[in-house]
Order: C-alpha cells, then structure tokens, then sequence
C-alpha cells in the first residue's frame, strides 16, 4: 500500500515538474545552481582552516591577508550565487502558476454548468488561488531546494570525513535523534497542513456564499446564528494552524538541543584531539562551522518535505479538477452565423440527475421571426428549454434542430453567440456601465451601444447617471435599480445582435411603472427575431405568435392567446382568468 502511495506521489511530481517546461532556461538555471552551490558553500570552513593552520599559527601576515581577500571573494560569490538561486525558483514557481491559473479559470469556464450546480463557488476559488500559490511552493521551497540541501549535506559530511574521521563519527552519534525527530515532526506537520487546506477551502465556500447573501442574512436577522457557524469555522481553522505551530516550536527546540550535544561532543573530543595532535587548531576552528552548516539544511529538510508534500496534495486538486472532462462537445463544424432561427424540438427528455426526468417527450417548433411564450408553474421545466437551447446540458433522448440542422452540428461558440438571454435575476460585473454592455468585447463600438440605448429606450437613464456610460457598476449592480439593471441586460443583448432572443422572466420582478419601458423595450428587442419568452405575466405574452403551456415537465397546451382561451377548462384559460380577476380586484 505504502509502494503504491510512493509511486502516486512521484508521478503526481513528475507531473508537477512537466508544468515547468515551458521555462527550460529557468529550471536548468536553477538546478545548475543547486549543484554548484553546494562546494562553494563548503570553502568557506575550508579556508578558515587553512588560515588558522597554514598562516596565523605560523605568523605568515601577507599570506593572511591573500587568504582574506580570497575568502571575502568565495563570501561574495556564494551570496550572488544564492540571490540568483532563490530568485529563479521564485521565478519558475510564479510564471507556472501564472500559466496554471489561466488554464484552469479556461477549463473551469468550460464546464457543464451541472458542476457549478453541485460545487461551491468558495471551492473553485480555492482551487484557482490557494492551491496554486501552494503548488508554486514544490519550486521555489520543495523539490530543487531539497536537492540543494542534500547535496550541501553530503558535501559537509564529506569534507568533515576529509578533515577528520573520528571527529566527524563523534558528532555524528547524535544523528540518529534527528533522524527520528525529523520522521515525527514530518508526519505531524503533514496532518495538520491537510486539515488547514481543508479547512481554508471550507472557510473560502463559507465566507463566498453568506456575503454574496448579506442582504437575506439581514431580512431574517440570521447574523448571530452565521456569526456561529462562522466562529466555528474560522476556530477550527486557527486550531490546525496552531497545531502545525506546534510541532515547529518543539522539533526546532529539539534540533537546538541535538546541534549543541553534537558541539559539545566535538569541543570535548576535538580538545583532546588536538593536545594529542591528530587534530589541527583550524580543523577544531572549522568544525563548529560545518555542523551548523550540516544541521540546518537537515533540520529545514523536514519543513520542505512537508511543503513539497502540501503541494503535491493541492497539485492533485488542481489536477482532478483539470482531468474532468464534463464539458459540452465542441466537434460541431457549421458556422451559425447565417442562421434564420427556426427552431424545432422533437421528443425532448431530459434529466439533471439520473431518471429524474425534467421534461417528458417535449417538441414544439417555432418558425423564424416567430414569437413563442411558455408559462407554468415552479419547476415546470420552462428554464430547462432555454439550457438545453444554448447547449449548457446535453439531452438524454430527441433532437433539437436550428434550421435543420442539430445542435450538435454547430460550432458551440458560434451558436451561443447567434442566441442572447435575458435572465430575470441580473448579472452585472464591477466596471462601467459600457463594459457591462459590450463584455468587454473590442468588436462592439461606443456608438453602437448608444445606438441600441436609443433603440431599446435606455439612453436616457445612463445620460442621467454620474458619466454616462463610464459610470462605475457595482459588483452585481448593487447601486442600480432592478429596472435599471434589466435595461442594461436589454442594451447587451441587442448590441451582440442575435438571431435568437430568449427573455426569460425579464419582468416578473420589475414595478408597473418600469415595466411599461420594459415592455417597450421587448417589443424593440424581438422584432424580426425568433424569440422565447418565458413570463409569469400574463399580459406581457398576448403578441406571441404561440404560447406553450409546461406543467411537470409536459406539454398541457399549445397555441395562439385566442386559441388557447377557447379551451374549456384549459390550463392557460385557468392562469388568464386568475390574473385577470386579481388585477381588477
């Protein structure tokens, strides 16, 4: 079992390590410089023996001050030597998860939206930002930094056996405590850093989730109760980081405690070495040097394992998320740019979880230009039309057909792009009011947006706010009205000029006053459209061409307004009646 984890982890660093190829020049930098490191380290002890045996015992001045200059100058490179090491790893480790972040914010973009129904916002944020800084730690803190301590470590231990062989089994008889200690230390740590990642993750989705509902927090008072919950978490979280602290103050006390036994084991062995002359004065001079610089790289050895074993642990993460292949094919080759909007649905089943059907033997067509309405109650299945039009799911059984041609036949960003969607619930990004508009797309001048301002009627109302289009949205619109927002979402929607236009709900939140500007604006929107709107009003849908009643995922009725109100008993005749009553009421 122990082999097999072995194994999973050198193929998940193996894999981490392959991140690094575009930045051959950098790693082999750094890995030329970890081995060279490594002698230039151990001169410095070596000249310091040499000095105190070869020319202040002797009282060579001149030579002394040769061997000071050369030893200024070993100082002088190790110290470049080590600045350009550590920058590079640094260097290496933030250009891959510069790249690594980009590849999966485009992966995760990708994904069937079934992934953001089931996961957390707070965990995909955890997964882009926390576990990739933690995999920037395997270069600049793990894996080329532990080769260049092992081979700072067997280069001591070598020139220390050079120097003197029973001096150096003295200090090493307190080795095998270290070893221990380090094996201990290594272990406990690894637990706690998996609690701490785990409990980050579960504080990011915690934190995401209760402020983007602040405001449904507040209505129903339910701060105390979150503030617990949220104590709790954030309690948990500092426990596990105590505990990693820890270990540290114990294992770093504990190495303290083995160096100074191994200093005093030396001083006392090497005194007597040294009146019985098998051991020089610069050999006892040096030595203290080399066991500082052999223990601590060991002792920093397990604090890098650990970090190479954290990142390899959000590596996996990251990498489990990058190896989901739940995204919607794109192997569609017809360009959609010509489209007429002919939309024809043929025994369409579909389920969100496994046999829970959500529609049921659904087809409808709707010719180009064509207005359709489609009402039912909660959970009918009428936003489901709309995600299985724009491909966001894929169908269990039928065919959707634009023109003829399946959906599948498209190319899918060609597609999307010929259908724009105007939900109920508003989503403004923080920038201005142009950015919101356009998406940032280049293609899409100024003067068209205010062109299709004009069009919709939304001109008006952006002139009036503090720099026009250039005023600055707050995350989620948060300073605009619902109605301002809805406007907006309109002017988006025509400036990318689609041959399909879906509303969906775009006026079951809005007041009386604004809706009849809204309305006005619908009516700009669907001409010379194919469109779906789906409404809870009743009064907004009498102009569809047909109208497309859902109850449970079924087809109850399909028709004109008129044909429709001429059903006995019918289920629109019903909803018509009801609305009609309420509102004279």
């Amino acid at each position: 079992m122990a082999d097999s984890s072995n194994k999973m982890d050198f193929q998940l660093l193996k894999r981490v390590l392959q991140l690094a190829m575009p930045f051959k020049k950098i790693f082999i930098l750094a890995a030329t410089l970890a081995i060279v490191l490594a002698p230039v380290a151990i001169m410095r002890p070596k000249i310091i023996q040499t000095m105190v045996d070869d020319y202040i015992t002797v009282g060579d001045i001149s030579g002394l001050m040769t061997m000071m200059m050369l030893f200024i100058g070993v100082l002088v490179l190790e110290a470049i030597l080590n600045y350009t090491f550590i920058y590079s790893t640094s260097l290496l480790g933030q250009s891959v998860i510069r790249d690594l972040r980009v590849r999966v914010f485009n992966h995760i973009s990708k994904l069937k939206l079934t992934y953001f129904d089931r996961t957390p916002i707070g965990t995909s944020t955890t997964r882009t930002i926390n576990d990739i800084e933690t995999i920037n730690q395997v270069f600049s803190q793990g894996a080329i930094q532990i080769i260049a301590d092992f081979l700072t470590v067997f280069a001591v231990l070598g020139i220390m056996f050079y120097t003197s062989i029973m001096l150096t089994l003295v200090c090493l008889t307190t080795m095998p405590f270290l070893i221990w200690a380090t094996y201990i230390f290594k272990e406990k740590v690894k637990i706690s850093y998996q609690k701490v990642r785990n409990k980050i993750s579960e504080m990011n989705a915690f934190l995401q989730e209760r402020i983007t509902g602040m405001r449904i927090v507040q209505i129903f008072n339910a701060e105390k109760q979150e503030m617990s919950k949220f104590k709790k978490i954030n309690r948990d979280y500092t426990q596990a980081n105590l505990d990693a602290i820890l270990y540290y103050a114990v294992f770093f006390a504990v190495v303290e405690i083995i160096s100074a036994a191994a200093l005093g084991l030396m001083v006392w062995w090497g005194a007597s070495s040294v009146l019985e002359g098998s051991v020089t004065i610069g050999a006892l001079i040096a030595f203290p040097i080399y066991l500082s610089m052999l223990f601590r790289p060991m002792r920093m050895l397990a604090d890098k394992f650990n970090q190479l074993q954290m990142g390899l642990v959000a590596s996996e993460r990251v990498f489990k998320l990058l190896d989901r292949t739940d995204f919607i094919e794109n192997k569609g080759t017809l360009k959609a740019d010509k489209i007429q909007g002919n939309i024809d649905f043929k025994k369409i089943w579909f389920a969100y979880v496994e046999d829970d059907y959500v529609l049921k033997d659904v087809s409808f067509d709707i010719k180009k230009g064509e207005t359709l309405a489609i009402v039912g109650s909660t959970g009918s299945g009428k936003s489901t039309i709309i995600n299985l039009l724009n491909r966001f799911y894929e169908i269990n059984k039928g065919h959707i057909e634009i023109d003829g041609h399946e959906l599948k036949d498209y190319e899918l960003y060609s597609l999307r792009k010929q259908i724009a969607v105007v939900l109920q619930d508003v989503f403004l990004f923080s920038g201005t009011v142009l950015e919101n508009i356009t998406l940032r797309d280049e293609r899409i001048s100024r003067k068209e947006v205010i062109e299709a301002s004009k069009m919709i009627g939304a001109h008006e109302f952006i002139e009036k706010l503090p720099g026009g289009y250039d005023y600055k949205v707050m995350e989620r619109g948060a300073t605009l009205s619902m109605g301002q927002r809805q406007l907006i979402s309109f002017v988006r929607a025509l400036v990318f000029n689609p041959r399909i236009l879906v509303l969906d709900e775009a006026t079951s939140s809005i007041d009386p006053e604004t809706e009849s500007v809204i309305q006005y604006a619908i009516e700009k929107l669907i001409a010379k459209r194919t469109s779906i709107i789906i409404a809870h009003r009743l009064s907004t849908i009498r102009h569809a061409n047909k109208i497309l009643v859902l109850s449970k995922g079924e087809i109850q009725e399909f028709g004109s307004h008129e044909e429709l109100l001429e059903i006995e008993n019918g289920h629109y005749r019903d909803l018509y009646e009801m609305q009609f009553f309420q509102a004279a009421e």
